[in-house]
């Protein structure tokens, strides 16, 4: 497993709900930012991935809500990659209000598609190896 990668997301009033809640839609917001910005901090771009002929692909999100996220508030979102073996891999994520509490756990089942075959690569560690300038980043 791989040292997590983190990002800060500051809650914005329009993000909220009518209790003052963070909406739930918009933490999977903040779930899919924190993983493109570590694509991107790993050198892989969503251009770079269309010219290898793949793209990633989400199979299944399962978020746990701990403590609600009010307006203002600072979260760390953070990404680890975990490697299983075959075509599919789990990025867990954990959103993290600055005085520590857990607000969610995020959970992704995802894959690489291969765009042209319209089937998922048998082995998407491989490719990703093969396109980042960082590993560690995924745990490689």
């Amino acid at each position: 497993m791989s040292k997590p990668y983190s990002v800060r997301v500051t809650v914005r009033g329009y993000e909220t709900d009518v209790q003052g809640h963070l909406n739930q839609a918009v933490y999977l917001n903040y779930a899919e930012h924190a993983r493109w910005s570590l694509l991107q901090e790993a050198g892989i771009t969503q251009a770079r991935l269309q010219a290898h002929g793949v793209g990633p692909v989400a199979l299944e999100t399962t978020i746990r809500y701990r403590r609600e996220l009010l307006a203002g508030d600072e979260v760390d979102v953070s990404c680890v990659f975990v490697w299983g073996g075959g075509k599919t891999f789990t990025i867990e994520q954990i959103i993290t209000k600055t005085d520590g509490t857990v607000a969610a756990e995020v959970s992704a089942v995802g894959g690489l598609l291969d765009l042209e075959k319209r089937k998922l690569v048998p082995s998407p560690q491989d490719v990703f190896r093969e396109l980042t300038k960082d590993t560690a980043l995924f745990g490689l």
